[in-house]
């Protein structure tokens, strides 16, 4: 049985876009929503996707996007990445057992990291990339699929506050926002919200704030021609020095070194 990666990439939105596929999927899709949010209509029922929030489809079904205007001018409204697949295995696999068509799964550094080579190794181009290659990293992201959705239904009271508070980290990381904040959302004090997340994830809700943060300004910094100053400001760092002491921090060169090392062209900004 064999798989086929059709498209593979990642978008950003930062101004209004609407792409309907009314009953035109001629494949596979998923996508999973990174940043910001987005409104799906399937077969007329409306979704609204957040941050974490992983959307499956089988071929022939209705598929609309709607991403809204920002409220503020260069702010991002949705950021995504999506892939269009087919094959027999894919097919065997969605035929496996039924799965949600909207999950909320967070953004699992594992699963991220597969989407994210599987989208490297695709913008090889059909001369460089390897097919064999791509079709080990398809299967591995749809049984990972499979593991989240399973562990985010089995998860228990504890682990599910834990889990509100990674997704309104990532909901509101490229934003201001107070622990206070995170806590209330999650229905617990500071200090038990604090405790609980450093228990569950090694890292403080800072630190993995920061996380968030500098990974989406690495994909801006690789994909778009931001200025370093925007790029800075909209993955939610105070200044611009202050993002350039962390992310020297991190990755031992300034942002403008790192920058200066990638060749990768800009990207499509409407691809879906």
């Amino acid at each position: 049985m064999e798989t086929t990666v059709l498209i593979c990439d990642y978008s950003y939105h930062y101004k209004a876009f609407n792409h309907n596929m009314r009953g035109n999927l001629q494949s596979f899709l998923f996508r999973l929503q990174t940043e910001g949010t987005c409104k799906i209509y399937i077969q007329d029922e409306e979704f609204t996707m957040t941050s974490g929030d992983l959307l499956l489809l089988k071929p022939g079904d209705d598929y609309r996007l709607v991403v809204e205007e920002p409220h503020k001018e260069g702010r991002l409204s949705s950021g995504d990445y999506y892939l269009f697949c087919e094959g027999s295995w894919i097919d065997h696999w969605w035929g496996q057992t039924a799965r949600p068509t909207l999950s909320r799964i967070g953004l699992d550094d594992k699963l991220v990291s597969l989407w994210r080579n599987m989208l490297l190794e695709k913008r090889r181009g059909p001369l460089e990339e390897n097919a064999e290659l791509n079709d080990a990293l398809l299967r591995g992201l749809c049984l990972y699929i499979d593991r989240a959705i399973k562990e985010n239904i089995q998860t228990d009271r504890a682990v599910s506050s834990a889990l509100k508070l990674k997704r309104f980290i990532e909901e509101h990381a490229t934003v201001t926002f107070k622990l206070e904040e995170a806590a209330r959302y999650a229905g617990l004090s500071l200090s038990r919200a604090v405790r609980l997340f450093k228990e569950h994830y090694g890292q403080t809700m800072i630190q993995y704030a920061i996380e968030i943060r500098l990974n989406a300004a690495l994909e801006r910094m690789k994909y778009s021609e931001m200025t370093l100053e925007h790029i800075a400001e909209s993955c939610g760092f105070a200044s611009y020095s202050y993002f350039h002491r962390v992310f020297r921090t991190h990755f031992g060169m300034s942002p403008a070194e790192y920058r200066e090392s990638q060749s990768h062209p800009p990207m499509d900004l409407e691809h879906v």
